[in-house]
């Protein structure tokens, strides 16, 4: 729950009292909640608000809330009093009153964590129940427990090979000090405590601490044999000497024998991790005046120091890890997935697949990464060396002036956005970063040189633009393979919600280079072609920040987008940015950075009509010759604004495609006339896509044609499908920009400005002479799925076939060890296991059809409070009855298991193509 300043009470006790003011006798009896003044509602929901002290206005807010909410909700199997739980929460959050913490709550309700976030999401059954506020803080808490319970897992998995059980007291006594230190340095060292990596590289640190200062007949062989002979405790010379320098910790106080067996049996980089230690984690010890310390802390202080931190987090208590507690356990099915032991592939082979945890993955992400570096360095190769001397302007200094300035800028923010002491951690990430820039550069070079036969690109690599582009993609990779940048919490969120919650997901590093996300673009497609070492998740990562940009990020004020496009279209030469006969041609991807970033500088790259194209390398030919000479010259085309539409179209009209599936499958006809409108709004009324997402003007343009086609379709029925599309947030229909910086519901934009808008347009198709209908654009197969990429076999999502890796990438390390996997040129075993896979593969249709049948099936929404006194729009109308369209939808089954299934034969017939 988001933090409030304010005073806390420390308690304790092992269960802590709730949050009080420190406030006068008579303030607090004048703030108690009385019973008398809310004989209006139920006594049993004033007396759960009443354990949490909670105030009357908190009370009345909360218990408005629940009788919003309480028709519509008759049906969920919840107890009333955790629905109350969950109302109290939203309001405390939307009012930032909250005088509890998350564990106190789910202790009255009676819930645990995950119970307790899918309860407070399903209250939203009127799609705006619930905040944009609200929602954030659910994604944050989501975040933060699941990487807290990855990290204890992995604790807990630690303490069994490092602890020796001579005597058991002893043994949980030094395990509960080490796991509440580590608690209390993360929650100190990083504002950004769902930082897995660094969250994990702390606890390596913390357990080095703690395991040097342990009796030796308290650990394994291994540990015991790792400590340092030549290490002795800190005297009193190490301790005057810490006091003159406190900022950092002599390296001669960390036991790098010990912390490299650690990292080395986490699958952890020593280095990493000994810098956390120097910088973070010794700043921590400072804090509590243990450097030099030869003994352990006392745990009672600790936990004390603990409490207070936990207060004012408000969230959730993580000593109850180490007691099995309720309220913080995961449903047993959920941790055999995460901890299930790995067998082995066969008899005869004893090559273990480990298990496939967060933490592994991380650790197993940044070493590929890291190793794919190796080679490069944080200064120009001697080819890239050579290529910068070939320009007619040698831009190496400027390079190296650009790299000081951002790598400067880059670290402060980082250590901003993650922790006071975490700068030198920024500036480790940034030289990855340059390393990757290099590497990436010289291979855009090479590739350029055999396509063009010249050397000198004075003009690319003089230009600051792509340069700053090519550097803020290495380091989105960085952050990414690191796990500092997602988007599970950030990435498709438009308002509201905290901003120290997005931290440094996309598009955090443009704004720290101060790069436009539509130059951004340009360089993403060139970036990927270039280095095919990039992971899976990596390439997806990097087409994820495409999309976001193509559907809104781009279409911000101030964005260079709108000028091309105002370019484009003034005066008499004005033209489609791309024509619509195009549209059912492949999408060709033969456009490079260079072509983007110098664009429109060649005429030859000039988008003409199909019966006189130009090939891409013609120059002055893309003129006709009979010309005359007193003709002014056509102005240049852009490359890069033709490009940006071409995948802006085939995207708009993938999504479109999807939320027809779901809600017009009966009314094939009128997908083609949805889309007609979309793409006229998309070229000619492109200003409505100012400060806007591109799935706002989808659903007004389906609700429009289906409006004057007199086919029943509500808004409210939109959405709910809309919901379940993947990258999509609720944002997108709950925070919608109006009129005057006014944000408001995707009906009223409707009202107030979309239908105002194109209204002459949306009439002319209820007309005997409608407009001529748009062609269908040609969904091409992604240009960023490589032969090197893992592929599902169509009828099962648990087989996959790829081609053979290096050793540093085997199966066992890209390949959860729930699948199964065959690798041609490896050992397999025994033939019973290709009998198992072809079972596997022959049941899967039969399988996935059962999961189908027995899906849920999700219910329309009985009200949308969007819509007032009865009325389903803001036009007036009113809804008679669950419609014919609103019946198909109750009757359909899972959408997301659909969306799966058309996913799979999509998948499929790209395959065959």
């Amino acid at each position: 729950m988001p933090p409030k300043k304010r005073n806390t009470v420390v308690s304790q006790s092992k269960e802590p009292k709730p949050i009080a003011e420190s406030v006068s006798q008579d303030k607090k009896e004048s703030t108690e909640l009385s019973f008398k003044k809310h004989r209006d509602k139920e006594t049993e929901f004033v007396t759960l608000c009443k354990s949490l002290h909670v105030t009357d206005l908190v009370c009345d807010h909360a218990w408005t809330l629940w009788k919003t909410i309480q028709d519509s909700v008759e049906e969920l199997e919840d107890s009333q009093k955790s629905l109350w739980g969950s109302c109290l929460f939203a309001t405390v959050t939307d009012m930032d009153t909250a005088s509890f913490t998350l564990t106190q709550l789910l202790k009255a309700v009676s819930l645990n964590v995950k119970q307790f976030l899918a309860l407070v999401r399903k209250m939203d059954v009127n799609l705006d129940t619930i905040s944009t506020k609200v929602n954030s803080a659910l994604s944050h808490l989501e975040k933060k427990y699941d990487v807290m319970l990855a990290l204890y897992q992995r604790f807990e998995k630690t303490c069994k090979s490092v602890f020796a059980s001579v005597s058991e007291n002893k043994e949980k006594e030094t395990i509960r000090t080490c796991w509440t230190m580590f608690l209390l340095a993360k929650g100190r060292a990083l504002q950004m405590e769902d930082d897995l990596v660094i969250s994990f590289q702390l606890l390596l640190c913390t357990l080095e601490f703690c395991i040097k200062r342990c009796p030796p007949d308290l650990l394994q062989p291994l540990y015991k044999s790792a400590i340092s002979k030549v290490q002795s405790p800190p005297g009193r010379t190490a301790r005057r000497s810490q006091s003159k320098a406190k900022s950092r910790l002599p390296e001669s106080e960390v036991d790098l024998q010990l912390l490299k067996t650690l990292c080395q049996e986490n699958d952890c980089n020593s280095e990493e991790v000994k810098n956390v230690y120097q910088t973070s984690f010794s700043a921590f010890l400072d804090s509590l005046d243990l450097s030099g310390s030869a003994h352990l802390p006392q745990g009672k202080g600790l936990d004390q120091q603990y409490q207070e931190h936990y207060l004012k987090s408000r969230d959730f208590d993580g000593r109850l890890f180490l007691d099995g507690d309720e309220t913080v356990l995961v449903p047993k099915v959920d941790m055999s997935q995460v901890e299930r032991t790995p067998k082995k592939m066969s008899d005869e082979d004893s090559t273990l697949i480990p298990p496939q945890t967060p933490i592994r993955a991380a650790m197993t992400s940044i070493q590929q990464l890291r190793g794919d570096l190796t080679s490069s360095g944080d200064q120009p190769s001697t080819n890239l060396a050579t290529y910068f001397k070939n320009c007619t302007v040698d831009p190496t200094q400027d390079v190296v002036k650009r790299l000081e300035t951002f790598g400067e800028t880059f670290s402060q923010r980082f250590g901003q956005a993650v922790g006071p002491h975490c700068v030198a951690l920024g500036r480790q990430r940034f030289n990855l970063g340059v390393k990757l820039y290099y590497k990436i550069m010289e291979a855009m070079l090479k590739s350029e040189e055999k396509r063009l036969s010249v050397q000198n690109f004075s003009k690319l690599l003089n230009d600051s633009t792509f340069h700053t582009s090519l550097l803020a993609c290495a380091l989105e990779v960085v952050m990414a393979t690191y796990g500092e940048s997602s988007f599970k919490t950030g990435g498709y969120n438009q308002g509201g919600g905290d901003a120290t919650e997005r931290n440094m997901c996309f598009p955090w590093i443009l704004d720290v280079v101060e790069l436009t996300a539509f130059d951004f673009y340009k360089v993403i497609e060139s970036f990927i072609k270039a280095d095919p070492t990039l992971s899976k998740d990596i390439v997806k990562h990097l087409e994820t920040c495409e999309n976001l940009i193509m559907e809104r990020i781009a279409w911000r004020t101030g964005s260079p987008l709108f000028d091309l496009l105002r370019q484009e279209h003034e005066g008499e030469t004005a033209e489609q940015v791309e024509t619509t006969a195009n549209f059912s041609q492949p999408l060709q991807h033969n456009h490079t950075a260079a072509d983007l970033y110098l664009s429109p500088v060649r005429p030859g790259l000039r988008v003409l009509p199909p019966e006189t194209a130009a090939s891409p390398n013609t120059q002055a030919s893309s003129q006709p010759p009979t010309q005359p000479v007193s003709q002014p010259a056509r102005p240049l085309k852009s490359n890069s604004l033709s490009l940006f539409y071409k995948k802006l179209y085939r995207l708009a009209y993938t999504r479109l495609k999807m939320l027809c599936s779901y809600l017009l499958s009966s009314h094939p006809e009128l997908e083609p006339i949805i889309w007609t409108l979309f793409q006229h709004t998309l070229q000619h009324e492109h200003e409505l896509m100012r400060d806007r997402h591109l799935d706002q003007l989808m659903m007004c343009a389906m609700y429009a044609i289906c409006k004057v086609k007199t086919v029943d379709l509500r808004f409210k029925t939109i959405v709910t499908a809309y919901k379940n599309m993947p990258n999509t947030s609720q944002d997108t229909f709950k925070h919608v920009l109006t009129t005057d910086g006014n944000y408001d519901s995707i009906i009223v934009f409707y009202n107030l400005v979309f239908m105002q808008k194109l209204k002459t347009n949306i009439l002319q198709y209820a007309s005997t002479r409608p407009p001529t209908l748009s062609p269908i654009p040609q969904i091409p197969r992604s240009p960023y799925k490589f032969p090197n990429s893992p592929l599902r076999v169509p009828v099962s999502s648990n087989v996959y076939i790829s081609p053979m890796k290096s050793p540093r990438m085997s199966p066992g390390m890209m390949t959860p060890r729930s699948r199964m996997l065959v690798s041609i040129g490896e050992p397999f075993g025994l033939i019973n296991r290709f009998q198992k896979i072809n079972q596997m593969v022959n049941s899967g249709d039969r399988s996935f059809k059962r999961s189908l049948d027995l899906g849920s099936t999700p219910k329309p929404l009985k009200r949308l409070r969007f819509d007032m006194d009865g009325q389903d729009e803001g036009d007036g109308s009113k809804s008679g009855g669950d419609s014919t369209l609103i019946q198909k939808l109750t009757e359909m089954t899972s959408t997301r298991s659909r969306m799966q299934e058309q996913k799979m034969k999509e998948d499929a017939e790209s395959r065959r193509e």
